[in-house]
């Protein structure tokens, strides 16, 4: 019997950095990645962006989709369409390879200032050849990038998902044995982990070993062709929990038991489109190894 297909299970969007992302039923993918995705970001009066690592609220915040702009909505905060800015790329910004992004206006960095109590702008990304990749995350200059951290196009797949949330629910029953014998009091009842914490843009579902994406080397899905860039180490900001914006342990501790290397842990990869076209939800996956 064939076994069944590894079909796209959730495709996301995440058009500010560090806002929560966008589910999508489908999506354009060009040399940048998928279109209308991380082509915003929020810096402070120094020009540094700001990310949820520090800024942890704004996980709390959404920015969806409307046309060639956004909507962004938040608790406590009225819904804002901004469009994308027309002036010149003139805000000195201080973000790896690129020097300048447009400021998206007055009415969206009271609206994002608010969202952060204090002082910020919202800006946007012209043109992600501007940025290029690093050489460091299996790319070159002439790799288009938005304002992603390491490459276009992030995977994930629910197999690799299901082996961490198994590890780490021995991880936690070994800390409730630990609190028991010791007379302490024990740890919070677990909550699975969610796919939402690692912000990939498509997670591949089917019949597949857990991290088998860590030998994939090209991924065909539909009319678009991926290439393997990097592993994704992974940092902080899959500590918060991403609906009530609190900070944990996992997935961190159990990855360092698992999946540490080279000072660093793993979960998913970066990959860089060699052929672009549109991605559904879905659709039929072909992967072949590096």
């Amino acid at each position: 019997m064939l076994a069944p297909p590894l079909v796209v299970s959730g495709l996301t969007v995440y058009p500010v950095k560090s806002f929560a992302g966008t589910a999508v039923g489908s999506v354009e993918v060009d040399a940048a990645g998928p279109q209308a995705d991380r082509r915003w970001m929020v810096v402070d009066a120094a020009g540094d962006t700001l990310t949820a690592r520090s800024h942890p609220r704004m996980l709390a915040a959404v920015a969806t989709p409307v046309g060639a702009g956004i909507r962004l909505s938040a608790p406590d905060l009225p819904t804002l369409d901004v469009d994308p800015p027309s002036g010149p790329a003139d805000v000195p910004v201080r973000l790896s390879r690129l020097d300048t992004a447009t400021r998206a206006g007055a009415e969206a960095d009271a609206w994002c200032s608010e969202l952060l109590g204090s002082a910020v702008r919202l800006l946007w990304l012209d043109d992600p050849a501007r940025r290029g990749m690093s050489e460091k995350f299996g790319g070159s200059q002439a790799d288009p990038l938005a304002l992603t951290d390491t490459g276009p196009v992030h995977v994930t797949t629910t197999a690799s998902l299901a082996r961490l949330d198994a590890w780490a629910a021995e991880l936690h029953d070994e800390r409730v044995g630990r609190a028991l014998a010791a007379g302490e009091p024990a740890p919070a009842p677990r909550q699975p982990l969610d796919m939402r914490r690692f912000r990939p843009n498509v997670v591949v579902d089917g019949d597949l070993e857990a991290f088998a994406e860590d030998d994939w080397g090209r991924l065909t899905v539909g009319d678009v062709e991926l290439r393997f860039a990097d592993h994704c180490g992974r940092c902080v900001l899959t500590t918060i929990d991403p609906d009530t914006q609190v900070k944990g342990k996992e997935p961190l501790a159990t990855l360092a038991r698992h999946r540490r290397r080279d000072g660093e842990v793993w979960f998913g990869i970066q990959m860089v489109p060699v052929r672009g076209g549109r991605i559904s939800v879905g659709d039929r996956v072909e992967a072949s190894a590096r």
